[in-house]
């Protein structure tokens, strides 16, 4: 009976004048709802994505291994949990970078992760993954779905971890990014994964004011550079930005050497 009633009080609080369609979420932080999406990776598919964080047997794996130890101390120190995303323009592989990151993150027997496709301008973390489904982060925004119904765990080999994906792009991605309802949402997140480090895959930097929106709001920030695609005018920029943002690392992604190489950094 208590939970009946919970949930009717619940139903009358969303339909309340001026409360958030961002309803609170009943799973317990640290534990995955029984009912939640699943998904299996295909290593094929991650490979051909350059994907490669899977195990630590090949070079690349022990590059974002490497990255993950030194990221994981940082944020450790300050009790740090969002951990930001970007790249100064487009094709510097940030998104590969996250959803490496993530990967290797959730291959620690005691760590969890939860990642999330912030570019809302043009989401591609489930392209990568190789992961199909509707909703997705702007389906919650909108007040369309709930933060737990949106949520999917993802699984490749023994490693498992949750992704909120981005199903679709929004020509207001500004908007929402400095909107109430993404501050709700972050703290919805804070709250109900606060055991789990997040990963947000932010747009690129100098593509608009999104990622300045929304960086008061995230711990620490990872800048992905890409060679042939970043100029040192627009390293300068971002570290404009970036002054009031602690910069946790940054990666120089030289994966447009050859076609054949992964992403590593220095």
């Amino acid at each position: 009976m208590d939970s009946i009633k919970q949930a009717v009080e619940l139903a009358r609080a969303a339909d309340a004048p001026g409360q958030s369609a961002i309803a609170p979420e009943v799973v317990r932080p640290g534990s995955v709802d029984p009912a939640i999406r699943k998904a299996q990776l295909s290593p094929a598919h991650l490979e051909r994505s350059r994907i490669v964080a899977q195990g630590s047997a090949t070079p690349q794996g022990r590059y974002y291994d490497m990255l993950r130890t030194q990221i994981l101390q940082e944020m450790d120190k300050k009790s740090w949990q969002f951990l930001a995303i970007t790249s100064p323009t487009a094709g510097c592989g940030k998104t590969v970078t996250a959803c490496n990151l993530a990967i290797s993150i959730a291959r620690l027997a005691e760590r969890s992760v939860l990642l999330v496709d912030l570019d809302l301008r043009r989401p591609t973390v489930a392209n990568y993954l190789g992961v199909q489904g509707t909703g997705g982060v702007m389906s919650v925004l909108e007040g369309r779905a709930s933060l737990s119904s949106a949520v999917m765990q993802v699984n490749v080999g023994p490693t498992n971890f949750l992704v909120l994906p981005g199903t679709v792009s929004s020509s207001s991605s500004s908007e929402w990014m400095a909107s109430q309802t993404m501050g709700t949402l972050l703290q919805t997140i804070k709250r109900e994964f606060r055991s789990r480090i997040v990963i947000f895959d932010l747009p690129p930097m100098l593509l608009g004011d999104d990622v300045i929106s929304i960086l008061p709001r995230m711990d620490a920030t990872l800048l992905v550079a890409g060679v042939g695609a970043t100029t040192v005018a627009d390293v300068k920029e971002c570290q404009k930005h970036l002054q009031r943002s602690p910069v946790i690392r940054v990666v120089v992604n030289k994966a447009q050497e050859t076609p054949d190489s992964y992403y590593g950094y220095y």
